[in-house]
């Protein structure tokens, strides 16, 4: 009977600039292939669709993640305004749609609300558990769930460019938990506008 070779011990951590189109997960399996290491896991959770900075932990040093997961994270997003998708990104599926565009005045008088403390729901397709399944999953099935606000904390959202109507791009500092989906959706809802997330850096 052949045995498995486990890996080397490799430890340290990756800095890995995450590429459009790969999951976390995928992303965290390809470096561990690479390195033949034992052991490999990522700090935080960047979306399909997100590009950017994604730290990956070899060895011993997945046994730090939780000071780095903890850390406040910086995010560079796109909202597209006059749709709302059931994802809150551009990977999902049009559910509701209006005419209605702000300006670049009322953008910026609804950023301060959305700021500090605040309870957020988090987007239906997440990886949060429901009874044990994850939200995406559920949702992916036209499961009826509700999930509860969570309180995050958003220390900045600025508005950066409005170059046209239908989008603006907002930088963002936050704390852990943050959804950037769940800023575009709410922001949108709070202009009457309806919006989600284009780009994400």
């Amino acid at each position: 009977m052949v045995r498995r070779r486990k890996g080397q011990a490799i430890n340290g951590w990756l800095i890995l600039d995450k590429p459009l189109g790969f999951t976390s997960t995928r992303a965290v399996g390809r470096v561990r292939y690479l390195f033949d290491a034992s052991k490999a896991g990522h700090a935080g959770t960047l979306d399909p669709l997100a590009t950017g900075i994604l730290p990956l932990a070899l060895g011993e040093a997945t046994k730090t993640m939780p000071f780095v997961v903890d850390g406040s994270k910086a995010y560079r997003f796109t909202v597209r305004f006059g749709a709302e998708t059931d994802t809150d990104d551009a990977e999902g599926k049009v559910v509701k749609t209006s005419d209605q565009r702000p300006t670049r005045a009322e953008i910026e008088a609804a950023l301060p609300s959305l700021t500090g403390d605040i309870a957020q729901i988090p987007p239906r397709f997440s990886a949060i558990k429901v009874d044990g399944e994850r939200a995406y999953k559920l949702a992916r099935d036209e499961e009826d769930f509700e999930l509860a606000a969570r309180t995050v904390t958003i220390d900045r959202l600025e508005l950066t460019e409005h170059a046209d109507e239908d989008h603006c791009v907002i930088e963002a500092e936050c704390g852990k938990g943050t959804y950037v989906r769940a800023i575009a959706r709410d922001l949108g809802r709070m202009l009457g506008c309806l919006g989600h997330v284009e780009v994400l850096r």
